[in-house]
């Protein structure tokens, strides 16, 4: 499964940016995560590809929405209200093994596309 991200870039605190991820072939689980300098990668947003089921850090819950569209097996991250702690690499992630739980640990994943850089300036 190659996965490719698009839509990082700079933008103010309080701004937005939009990042997608296409899949090569459909799945099951399709998420973000997020690594921060000097940061452990850290869990940002996930979506159960049969029936939508999503699921989101508390740090950015409210202000980020992850959504998709079926027909180009592609994955979206709406990020609003962005502080500069958003600051990180974003990673497009994904899995072809069902399971009942939305979220998945970072483990779970087989699939990891190449970081897509978002800067939110203060």
């Amino acid at each position: 499964v190659q996965l490719q991200a698009y839509g990082g870039g700079l933008v103010q605190a309080g701004g937005y940016l939009r990042l997608s991820c296409a899949a090569s072939i459909s799945v099951y689980h399709m998420g973000w995560f997020r690594q921060a300098p000097g940061k452990e990668r850290e869990f940002v947003a996930a979506l159960r590809w049969s029936g939508g089921s999503t699921k989101y850090a508390d740090s950015v819950n409210g202000r980020f929405t992850i959504s998709k569209n079926n027909a180009k097996n592609t994955v979206f991250l709406q990020m609003n209200s962005l502080k500069p702690e958003d600051t990180a690499v974003y990673y497009c992630v994904a899995d072809r093994h069902y399971s009942g739980s939305v979220y998945l640990p970072e483990y779970r994943y087989d699939y990891w596309g190449q970081g897509t850089q978002v800067t939110v300036s203060s």
